[in-house]
């Protein structure tokens, strides 16, 4: 790839993570219109429409294994309890401590499974990083008001479950080897609006009428933006540039979230978040050998 289509894809990268960080002052919005199935119905449905095109211009195959197909049931459960936890955690707290503590917390967790249960190798850095990373989710928890109820509160529970099931989707996924990630998904997105469809979503009977154009915007950031554009890019950008390169562009979400957050919801930033996010997002640096900055030639591209 050339220096110039390196950067327009910079560029790209950092719109997707834009994306992904509006994600939850998207939920925040819709959380006033619908519930959780609801949201993971019409956030599924657009999805596989603007993905599809994409997925056939890309001519991926869509071929699928018994072994994927298992995989792809698995992971559209885990794919529906990790929603609902997004979606409570949103509407019951903040989308600025939802995408900053949710967004951290996954790495750390990812790495956390994968020592206990994959014999993943724990360093002395990894120590010092799990201690820092412990640190900054319990400030972000406000844990030092020593408030049981604020610590225990329901949105913090949903949010903390949230940060475990996603790394369970993601290991899930990645057993799936003789199909292409994106395929994978929506795969995945197919099945779960399926079984939202059965059990928990009464499309005939949905208050349509109160679907203003606030709400349609939401849904279509949430759908076309924060899935289809931000997930197509970051798997191209695993393609082209690699992981550790695209990786360090992951701490851009968080700090997307709550300024997004306090743009459009006017929410309020307390230091705790802060320093909170501040400090996982270092304890995920050392804990996923991530460069933020790239030496060559004696300078240094972001």
């Amino acid at each position: 790839m050339t220096d110039q289509n390196k950067n327009i894809f910079y560029v790209l990268m950092f719109l997707a993570m834009a994306g992904w960080g509006a994600s939850w002052v998207s939920a925040k919005v819709l959380s006033a219109y619908i519930n959780e199935y609801e949201m993971i119905f019409f956030r599924n449905t657009f999805t596989i429409i603007t993905l599809l095109p994409i997925l056939l211009y890309m001519k991926k195959s869509f071929y699928i294994n018994l072994k994927s197909f298992i995989l792809v049931l698995l992971a559209s459960l885990v794919m529906i309890a990790y929603m609902k936890c997004y979606f409570l955690g949103t509407k019951l707290g903040t989308a600025s401590l939802g995408g900053a503590l949710v967004t951290t917390m996954i790495p750390i967790n990812t790495f956390l499974i994968m020592a206990l249960f994959y014999g993943r190798k724990i360093e002395k850095k990894d120590i010092f990083a799990l201690i820092l990373g412990g640190t900054g989710v319990l400030t972000m928890l406000n844990i030092w008001s020593f408030s049981l109820e604020q610590i225990f509160s329901q949105e913090n529970i949903y949010f903390v479950l949230a940060s475990v099931l996603w790394p369970i989707l993601t290991i899930t996924s990645s057993k799936a080897t003789k199909i292409s990630p994106m395929v994978f998904t929506l795969y995945m997105y197919v099945v779960t609006t399926i079984l939202v469809m059965l059990f928990f979503v009464d499309i005939p009977n949905m208050n349509y009428k109160a679907f203003d154009w606030v709400f349609w915007l939401n849904i279509l950031s949430i759908s076309v933006i924060s899935t289809t554009f931000a997930t197509t890019i970051y798997f191209v950008g695993i393609e082209k540039l690699g992981t550790n390169e695209v990786s360090s562009f992951i701490f851009l979400v968080p700090l997307f979230a709550i300024i997004l957050s306090v743009i459009f919801l006017k929410e309020h930033i307390s230091l705790s978040i802060i320093i909170g996010t501040l400090l996982t997002l270092i304890a995920v640096k050392i804990l996923n050998n991530i460069r933020i900055f790239t030496k060559k030639k004696q300078t240094y591209l972001t």
